[in-house]
């Protein structure tokens, strides 16, 4: 009888489908290129609160852009201000609060500005061990063009080398990376990403329209924490060309969050072939022209984060 009840909750978790409702009033202008939607339509038992924000890459009136701020912090009101209050404002990087520096890489006009976290230390017998992993991110390279791959970077290069699909992660007493992911970068199908933005998080959740976290190979999250409900940041992309920034609201009375597996198939359901997870939490924020999308989860309000992935109209 357990296992009877327990299934059909299993299976709402994974084929709920949302009710989006276009939402660009509340926040224009937009180009006609840009729009936003939301939904309060739960996709399992718990109450559920989440936004989307769809643009057109091939648009060239919109530029797609990061930006960083060395060694500190900044909410993501704070990049809206500086960076001439574009379009849109959205964390991405997981980071260090020791060192206020993102874990993942960042591409800024072409140039890797920050790079991946190069080890994860062992516990217990294995104190001292290290896994290295391949981390994956989202970029657009210049003919507009986006694309989803796992990378190995070093910090005294300018670009990052990519897989294009999940690699194992090496496990040794070596705590810097190993330069054995470059030096086999043939057998693994390494090659150079030539990107012009691009920004790291992870797991990816959704590879050849086919939900697929690739947890185990990136090493994000504990045991069966991809199950755990949180606020979360994602971004995936369409066959079209139509770039997907999706926001979940939780850790309150009226949005209880998604779990990883939950928001790959809300991005399936929306076309994407490939998506995503980003840094989420309490650093959860997408800004559209300076306004909030989902409310942030900490009392505290917006959390400063290192890095944010920015849309700029070029004219509105």
């Amino acid at each position: 009888m357990k296992r009877s009840l327990i299934l059909p909750l299993l299976l709402i978790n994974i084929i709920a489908t949302a009710q989006w409702k276009n939402v660009d009033s509340s926040f224009g202008p937009l180009p006609s290129s840009v729009h936003v939607y939301f939904t309060d339509n739960p996709i399992d038992t718990s109450p559920f609160r989440a936004y989307y924000l769809i643009a057109d890459l091939k648009d060239k009136k919109l530029e797609f852009l990061t930006d960083t701020s060395h060694d500190r912090r900044l909410k993501p009101s704070e990049f809206y201000e500086r960076n001439n209050r574009p379009l849109a404002v959205v964390n991405c990087t997981f980071f260090s609060y020791e060192t206020n520096r993102s874990l993942n890489a960042v591409i800024k006009d072409g140039k890797l500005v920050a790079f991946n976290q190069e080890n994860i230390a062992g516990r217990g017998k294995d104190t001292f061990t290290y896994r290295h992993a391949l981390g994956s991110a989202l970029g657009i390279n210049k003919k507009r063009e986006a694309d989803i791959a796992w990378l190995y970077t070093d910090s005294s290069w300018k670009f990052a080398m990519a897989s294009q699909y999940p690699i194992p992660p090496v496990k040794d007493s070596v705590k810097k990376m190993p330069h054995a992911y470059y030096f086999r970068s043939k057998e693994w199908g390494l090659e150079k990403w030539k990107m012009q933005t691009a920004v790291g998080g992870g797991p990816v959740l959704l590879q050849n329209g086919e939900i697929k976290v690739t947890n185990n190979e990136e090493i994000k999250f504990a045991n069966k924490a991809i199950n755990d409900k949180h606020p979360r940041t994602a971004m995936g992309y369409t066959k079209e060309g139509k770039l997907i920034i999706l926001m979940i609201e939780g850790r309150s009375k009226i949005a209880g969050g998604a779990t990883l597996t939950q928001m790959a198939q809300l991005f399936k359901e929306l076309g994407c072939v490939e998506a995503i997870n980003l840094d989420g939490g309490g650093s959860s924020c997408l800004l559209v022209n300076g306004k909030e999308t989902i409310k942030v989860s900490d009392k505290e309000g917006q959390r400063a984060v290192p890095a944010v992935f920015l849309i700029q109209a070029t004219s509105r």
